[in-house]
């Protein structure tokens, strides 16, 4: 690990203000992507700029038919909050099967959304719930959060403040686990709500997660798992690499996202 400067602010403008001025500054909130590459020599920020000492950065709540959850909450109090099992289950149960409880107790949804790798569960849970996320300077659709891999919309200078979840009329998620990671070789999101219904595919696309149009299609018209029979994904722009190659993934996608129908009960 290289030297670099750490900075705890106290407030979203001490950190933004951290931000601009560090020459090459990194925010941290759990750390569960951002100290490994440190400690591996991958990445050598001039300032870690911790916002764990920011008040009201975590938080779950209910609000205008929706679940708000603060971008310092870590998975482990999604997966164990009740007002999320109770109105957002697929939501619970993603975070859930995150890691490990090492993980799931430090690491959070701004950290991981944030950080948007490509085999993550929660930009599919975003992307396949049609939430919104509040930035220091914005409110952006998940549709428009998520850009390629590892990228988002946000500036240099944006901090992911909280997460807005519809709550849904049915809901389900599946993935098929790295057995070492845990992080998905395929994950699946699908939903059904005011807003249609939505299917959202993690660790299998090379630009990260995406929506699967096909499969939405053929469930609004009826919602269940034999709705999506014959439905392939085309491999051409799915990974390939030691876990899985493009062609099983596109098998994986079928299978997880009947699993995610069934789930979703």
């Amino acid at each position: 690990m290289y030297d670099f400067n750490y900075r705890r602010p106290k407030s979203i403008d001490e950190a933004v203000s951290a931000l601009t001025q560090a020459s090459d500054g990194k925010l941290m909130s759990g750390g569960q992507t951002l100290l490994p590459t440190m400690k591996q020599r991958l990445a050598s920020p001039s300032d870690v700029i911790d916002l764990g000492g920011i008040s009201g950065m975590s938080g779950i709540s209910e609000s205008g038919g929706a679940v708000v959850i603060g971008a310092g909450t870590t998975h482990a109090e999604v997966a164990g909050n009740a007002t999320v099992k109770s109105k957002i289950p697929a939501l619970a149960a993603a975070a859930e099967s995150i890691g490990d409880p090492q993980v799931r107790n430090k690491g959070t949804l701004g950290g991981s959304i944030a950080n948007n790798d490509p085999a993550a569960d929660y930009p599919a849970a975003l992307l396949g719930l049609g939430a919104s996320v509040k930035t220091s300077k914005r409110e952006l659709a998940a549709d428009d959060f998520f850009t390629g891999l590892f990228e988002t919309a946000l500036a240099d200078d944006e901090i992911v403040l909280s997460v807005s979840f519809p709550v849904p009329e049915k809901a389900g998620y599946a993935k098929f686990p790295n057995p070492a990671s845990r992080y998905a070789v395929v994950g699946v999101m699908v939903s059904k709500g005011a807003g249609g219904v939505r299917v959202a595919v993690t660790g299998a696309g090379q630009n990260g997660v995406f929506r699967a149009a096909a499969m939405e299609s053929a469930l609004g018209g009826n919602f269940s798992a034999e709705a999506l029979a014959g439905i392939s994904i085309p491999d051409s722009d799915l990974n390939a690499d030691l876990h899985a190659s493009a062609g099983y993934r596109a098998h994986l996608i079928g299978v997880m996202a009947k699993r995610a129908v069934e789930a979703a009960g």
